[in-house]
């Protein structure tokens, strides 16, 4: 079966800057993935590229098996998206606007479909002028589902959305991924796309450095020991210099791994005369495995 988003060996520069390095993946249809990574990786930029927006140096992307090009854009009649942020004319109601994008044989049914599953009714008749950001996000999201696309592609889709909205969000997605409805999406709350995303990949300086399920990645959740000493700094330079597998951040936290690490962490810091004051066990999360990830395949 032809996947319903191929992206192969796609190459971006800005000027000498190369901003994506060989970038390959697919999306299957009716699957949600979610693109993640740290600010500057080249999500925003592999989103436009695929949507035709920008030119790129090399590679190829295609939709349902047809080509995307700069001058070539048959394959995107069946995408919707949001990138960035929604465009939005201040002296059009939120129906004038969707009335603008609406492109089906029954225009007015379709609106009104997904202005309900937007949950706008209340103010999709008022001009955008007085929409708040979250509201202005819900428009753009519902510009990109009007038409009801094959493939949606959706970048920071939560930004400005109440936890309410973000859950009813969710569960419109999930009903159009069951539906058959790709969906990629970029994100910053990795919390959400838990919940969401079959697959996820991980991009870090242009370059997808893991690819895999999204169970795969939280089944890959590390046991992490936080500790708390009368001297930190020395604490952590020793734990440094001895190799023991440390989180990333400020504090001294001890990746639970197959040489142990909390044992000979203690055995080291009580031999040096340093006070363990307090242990804490650390629950695994996704955001500890996404770091873990980046900083275990950083590309040089």
């Amino acid at each position: 079966m032809t996947a319903m988003l191929a992206v192969k060996d796609l190459q971006k520069s800005f000027g000498n800057k190369k901003v994506l390095q060989d970038v390959s993946f697919e999306v299957e249809r009716g699957h949600i993935a979610a693109l993640v990574g740290p600010n500057g990786a080249g999500k925003s930029t592999i989103m436009k590229s695929i949507l035709g927006l920008i030119p790129t140096n090399g590679g190829s992307l295609s939709v349902d098996g047809q080509p995307v090009r700069i001058n070539s854009h048959q394959a995107l009649e069946e995408v919707g998206a949001l990138i960035e942020y929604p465009g939005i004319y201040p002296f059009l109601t939120g129906r004038q606007h969707l009335e603008l994008f609406a492109d089906g044989k029954d225009k007015s049914a379709d609106i009104d479909s997904v202005v309900h599953a937007m949950e706008m009714e209340r103010y999709i008749n008022v001009k955008a002028k007085s929409y708040s950001l979250g509201m202005k996000q819900k428009l753009g999201i519902a510009q990109a589902l009007l038409n009801k696309p094959e493939l949606v592609i959706l970048d920071e889709p939560m930004n400005g959305l109440d936890p309410q909205a973000v859950k009813h969000l969710r569960d419109v997605i999930k009903e159009m991924a069951a539906n058959g409805t790709t969906f990629l999406i970029s994100s910053h709350i990795l919390s959400e796309l838990e919940k969401l995303a079959d697959t996820v990949l991980i991009l870090n300086k242009g370059v997808i450095v893991e690819q895999t399920s999204m169970q795969q990645l939280k089944d890959g959740t590390q046991t992490v020991f936080a500790i708390a000493t009368d001297d930190d700094v020395r604490a952590k330079k020793l734990l440094t210099a001895a190799d023991i597998a440390l989180a990333p951040g400020d504090a001294i936290g001890i990746l639970q791994d197959e040489r142990g690490g909390l044992d000979s962490a203690l055995r080291l810091l009580i031999g040096a005369d340093i006070h363990v004051l307090a242990v804490d066990h650390v629950e695994g999360d996704l955001e500890t495995s996404f770091l873990n990830v980046v900083n275990a395949k950083e590309v040089r």
